[in-house]
């Protein structure tokens, strides 16, 4: 399998290629306030963690200063860059893994970009900054574009659907649309369903099941389950033991067209893949 990421240390616009079933994304927080305690990080430890991701296996990192989960209130530009650019200087001292930045911002992206970053995972699929989508097209980075309903602070207060496949989906279609129009690569978009971003289980359920059809399965899917609360919704699990249950619906999702695992436990979702890879034809 192979995804075209632009890597522009060291050699501009390879192939990233994986054995796997699919690729691995390990998540660095660099928050103080992300769902998960021990997902975590600041100063030289994010980058250490990012580092023995790498070691364990992970395709690619992704680097995030601003929390997403349900309740989180934004953080300001400063802050953002202030959290992320010496993590990505840090991680490229010693490796070229591609590196992912979860923000809204242009100008987070641009200044970690120009500090080695290679892929934009934006929530907000590029409507919350109007200068976002120029930059990708020019840089000619991937990008991540995720559905959600409203922002993190409120977005559990909605959470329900006619048919959420078909909203989820029309949104994903429409914001490809936007992006195509702004002049990124057909080949550069990534897609990701948002999976607990103002959804209930049931919701959840049909987009783990479906994530494959989404826009007509024709972009990478990217899903996010690690230690999610629908995971604790299945199992009855608090985040520090979710483990289990994430490495099943990461399985369930591959399995469904998921081509990309957002994880905090990379190297158990190694091994799950390498299982799934031997039971694959």
């Amino acid at each position: 399998m192979e995804l075209p990421l632009c890597c522009h240390i060291g050699a501009p616009h390879i192939m990233v290629s994986t054995a796997l079933p699919a690729f691995i994304m390990g998540i660095v927080n660099v928050t103080p306030d992300s769902f998960w305690q021990k997902s975590r990080f600041s100063g030289s430890q994010a980058a250490e963690a990012a580092l023995a991701m790498v070691a364990d296996g992970a395709d690619i990192i992704d680097i995030g200063g601003e929390s997403s989960r349900p309740g989180a209130e934004y953080v300001s530009e400063e802050e953002e860059l202030k959290r992320i650019i010496p993590v990505v200087e840090e991680i490229r001292r010693y490796s070229h893994c591609p590196v992912s930045i979860d923000t809204r911002k242009k100008n987070v992206m641009q200044a970690a970009y120009e500090a080695g970053a290679d892929i934009l995972n934006d929530i907000s699929a590029l409507e919350d900054d109007g200068s976002l989508a120029a930059y990708v097209a020019k840089t000619e980075i991937p990008v991540i574009l995720m559905h959600k309903r409203g922002n993190p602070a409120i977005m559990q207060k909605d959470t329900e659907y006619q048919d959420v496949f078909a909203e989820v989906n029309g949104y994903l279609q429409q914001r490809v649309a936007t992006a195509l129009h702004c002049g990124i690569g057909n080949d550069k978009i990534i897609i990701d369903p948002g999976i607990g971003f103002g959804k209930n289980l049931s919701a959840n359920r049909i987009l783990i099941r479906r994530c494959g059809d989404l826009c007509g399965g024709k972009y990478p899917v990217l899903m996010a389950l690690s230690r999610k609360t629908c995971i604790g919704d299945m199992t009855g699990r608090q985040p520090q033991d979710r483990l289990a249950g994430t490495l099943a619906a990461n399985l369930i999702a591959v399995q469904n067209g998921a081509s990309i695992l957002r994880v905090h436990d990379v190297r158990q979702t190694c091994d799950m893949l390498r299982v799934l890879e031997n039971f694959t034809e």
